[in-house]
């Protein structure tokens, strides 16, 4: 089974919407076939292995990261093909929370004479796929947020002016970070003011993530460098300055949604988010589009990369919001990980519900 979660890893940030899958197939304690899941509409990693091992399938053990699917889709259900192939025991990580499978590709299975066993390395399972699990049982997509520090946990100084708080190795690991996410998240304040790309760096436009602007009233610099780019979707609610035909002309993908106090509703566009298949959501914004999200629910995952320097006083905080009234209602984060990132730290950590 680590063989197999070795495989799905391969296919981290390319997938999408489906989840990662990894398959290894063994025989007289030899592994005879193995794959993983490279791209929607692909074959799935259980058929992969299936033809590579061929007749030495037969009377075969088959372990997978993720409940074979039992369901008619872009391709056929692997529970037929491993039935057909002759696979006597199947070892499962974890159930796939997609209402479509969901205990349906175990149940087959088993309802053809195959033993089932599940629960092996789940939590290595889970991790590989919080975006899928996330879209699947919550609605919504796995939201990580990126914060650039410094050591007296300040993010920008009050001009606004932020560049460059964190090292270029830190920004290195950031392009990693883009690379796997679905889209990526800023607000028309980060665009106005430092004007960036937020591509991955060394892919083509085709296979950039969705970039996202929150603007609530449409005051996005029509020279922007990020709106002469595809696969951006810039979401407003209201348009008093007239660039909604500006924005249209230039061939800028637009969506409306309702304002929640003056700001755009972040629980309608998440469910938007979702509903285009969205898994992994990356976030770079600043205090307020976090603050808001924070005090939402809507971050599951804080990566900060504290730099050793001092901003000081007035110097603009990590999050503008919420203002708690009591050390009570602190908002508890445990810490996945932490390591050295060039001369800065990066910190791992999710917030705890």
């Amino acid at each position: 089974m680590s063989q197999a979660l070795s495989l799905a890893i391969k296919g981290t940030g390319k997938t999408q919407p489906n989840p990662c899958v990894g398959c290894v197939i063994v025989r007289d304690n030899i592994i005879v076939g193995q794959g993983y899941h490279s791209k929607a509409g692909q074959m799935h990693a259980e058929i992969i292995a299936l033809e590579e091992a061929g007749e030495l399938s037969q009377n075969a053990d088959l372990y997978v990261t993720l409940e074979p699917c039992a369901h008619y889709g872009k391709t056929p259900p692997c529970t037929e093909s491993i039935v057909s192939a002759g696979i006597k025991r199947v070892f499962i990580a974890m159930q796939d929370p997609n209402p479509l499978v969901k205990g349906k590709g175990i149940s087959t299975l088993k309802d053809n004479n195959i033993k089932v066993i599940t629960g092996i390395l789940v939590e290595q399972a889970t991790e590989i796929n919080l975006g899928f699990i996330s879209r699947m049982t919550l609605g919504r997509p796995y939201i990580r947020s990126k914060i650039a520090i410094s050591l007296d946990g300040r993010t920008s100084l009050i001009s606004g002016e932020s560049q460059w708080i964190s090292s270029e190795d830190s920004r290195k690991d950031v392009q990693v970070w883009r690379g796997k996410s679905c889209a990526i998240l800023t607000g028309v304040g980060t665009v106005n003011y430092d004007n960036p790309n937020m591509t991955v760096r060394h892919i083509s436009q085709q296979q950039q993530p969705l970039r996202i602007i929150l603007d609530s009233n449409l005051s996005i610099d029509l020279n922007s460098k990020i709106l002469a780019q595809k696969n951006i979707l810039l979401v407003y609610g209201e348009d008093p300055r007239n660039k909604l035909k500006s924005l249209r002309d230039l061939k800028v993908n637009v969506l409306c949604l309702p304002l929640d106090k003056k700001k755009i509703d972040l629980h309608k566009l998440m469910e938007h988010l979702a509903g285009i298949e969205i898994n992994n959501l990356w976030v770079e914004a600043g205090p307020n589009l976090n603050g808001s999200l924070l005090e939402l629910g809507l971050i599951d995952e804080l990566i900060s990369y504290m730099a050793p320097i001092l901003l000081g006083g007035k110097a603009n905080p990590m999050f503008n919001n919420p203002i708690l009234q009591s050390v009570a209602n602190k908002i508890h984060l445990k810490l996945h990980d932490v390591r050295r990132v060039g001369c800065d730290l990066r910190i791992q950590s999710r917030v705890i519900r």
